[in-house]
């Protein structure tokens, strides 16, 4: 009889880098498994573009490992009990798995108990390891960045096995297609043509970054020519490891404004271990005073936010961007989401919500240190009393041509006129008017600062 263990996926969707494959690899044979767990994240199971890109992620994955050899088992149901069944079932002696910080992923992994074997992989450094003086997970960025340096650079990536080796006998599995994670009535995908999911893909575009980001510090805030690298998706499900990236890309310039966005990602897990409850609760308890408006009129507006309908181009350019094509650029999704919290005072989490449904690259530390950041509410944010301007915003990051590919009812405007059609008095009749006046909007979020103080 083989010696057989369990390679439990999650957001580690790669064979390249891959710490747990290869110690499950040399122990013996590696049954790969994913389980679509919709019952331990309670109300954070993924979202619906989420889901789209998990179905293609994992065909893609299956693809690569019957080239190896093996298969992917798919499993649906409580992660916990289906992982023990298979222990069961197939006589594997130990689960390998890289090591996540969702609180739902770290209660599964304690329940697991000793059959399971963790590895660290899908951070710059483990995030035990950043701590402050007292040996606590850090909350401000800057001090985090300034320890985790010390540890820069991550280790090398490890080797893809050569081969990996099937078990005596393999295990049921459902079919993808059962799981219906793509949208069909109506399908509403048809503008995430440009992303193609998948570990090749994630090499590809790394790659491309690397040899062409010397424009990154200038062009990543600027939507209509979007500098950005496009890898969030592919680092969010872990097509790609954030060290491999580093390791293309970041040799030459260890302390650039793209290292430093590697190293947010593992700061925001850092700030899930030390507050697992962040994505539903204030940073600061202060701001649970905040009078957020909550009646129709309130709904109405979140409704005109959500489908990019509130007489500000730049952020309905953003929301039907994100509709549209599951993602949004950088800047655009702080101009989006100050407006959602500050100009309509309405809860933050309703956007995190939104985006959470509406992101391909939804994660859950980044969603809510980010939306705690932008709101001022977080442990590590802006003041409250920091209010992006939306129409100052368009115009500094030079967003004409961004606005035109997602507003097209503004697309004959001039560029000075598009930022601010009501302003420049040629508003087209198909297009909303501002639902609140930017002066209005500030004084009545002040107000509300003091309120909660």
């Amino acid at each position: 009889m083989t010696e057989t263990n369990l390679l439990w996926l999650r957001q580690d969707l790669r064979l390249r880098d891959q710490p747990a494959l290869v110690e499950a690899a040399a122990a013996g044979a590696v049954i790969p498994v994913y389980v679509l767990d919709d019952e331990t994240p309670g109300d954070w199971r993924i979202g619906g573009a989420q889901r789209w890109w998990l179905h293609h992620s994992l065909a893609s994955l299956a693809k690569d490992l019957k080239a190896k050899g093996s298969r992917l088992i798919l499993r649906r149901g409580v992660a916990v009990d289906v992982l023990k069944e298979l222990l069961e079932e197939t006589g594997a002696t130990a689960i390998h798995a890289i090591k996540h910080y969702e609180p739902w992923s770290r209660k599964a992994e304690e329940a697991l108990g000793e059959a399971l074997v963790l590895h660290d992989g899908n951070h710059l450094a483990p995030v035990e390891q950043i701590t402050t003086g007292a040996g606590q997970p850090f909350k401000i960025y800057g001090s985090f960045w300034k320890a985790l340096r010390q540890h820069l650079p991550p280790d090398q990536p490890v080797p893809m096995p050569r081969s990996i080796k099937a078990p005596d006998a393999w295990p049921k599995s459902d079919d993808l297609a059962d799981w219906d994670l793509l949208p069909t009535k109506p399908d509403w995908s048809t503008g995430f043509a440009d992303w193609t999911p998948g570990e090749a893909t994630a090499q590809k575009q790394a790659k491309a970054f690397a040899a062409n980001r010397k424009d990154y510090d200038e062009h990543r805030n600027l939507p209509s020519q979007d500098g950005s690298s496009r890898l969030s998706p592919h680092l969010h499900f872990g097509e790609i490891s954030v060290r491999a990236v580093w390791h293309m890309v970041e040799d030459d310039a260890p302390d650039d404004s793209f290292a430093r966005e590697l190293g947010w990602r593992d700061f925001t897990d850092g700030v899930t271990l030390a507050l697992p409850r962040y994505a539903d609760e204030n940073g600061r308890p202060k701001y649970d005073k905040l009078p957020w408006r909550n009646g129709a009129a309130a709904k109405r507006d979140l409704k005109a936010w959500q489908t990019g309908q509130t007489g500000y181009p730049i952020v309905d350019a953003g929301m039907r961007q994100l509709w549209q094509s599951g993602w949004m650029h950088n800047r655009v999704r702080m101009i989006t989401a100050s407006f959602l919290v500050k100009h309509l005072l309405i809860d933050w989490r309703e956007g995190e919500r939104w985006f959470w449904d509406c992101l391909v690259d939804a994660d859950y530390g980044n969603n809510a240190v980010n939306w705690q950041w932008v709101a001022g509410t977080g442990v590590d944010a802006n003041m409250w009393g920091r209010i992006m301007a939306p129409l100052a915003q368009s115009e500094k990051f030079a967003a004409a041509d961004y606005i035109r590919e997602w507003v097209p009812e503004l697309a004959k405007l001039s560029d000075a006129a598009i930022h601010d059609p009501d302003e420049a008095g040629c508003r087209p009749d198909e297009y909303p008017a501002k639902i609140i006046g930017h002066r209005e909007a500030r004084e009545r979020a002040l107000a509300a600062g003091r309120a909660a103080r």
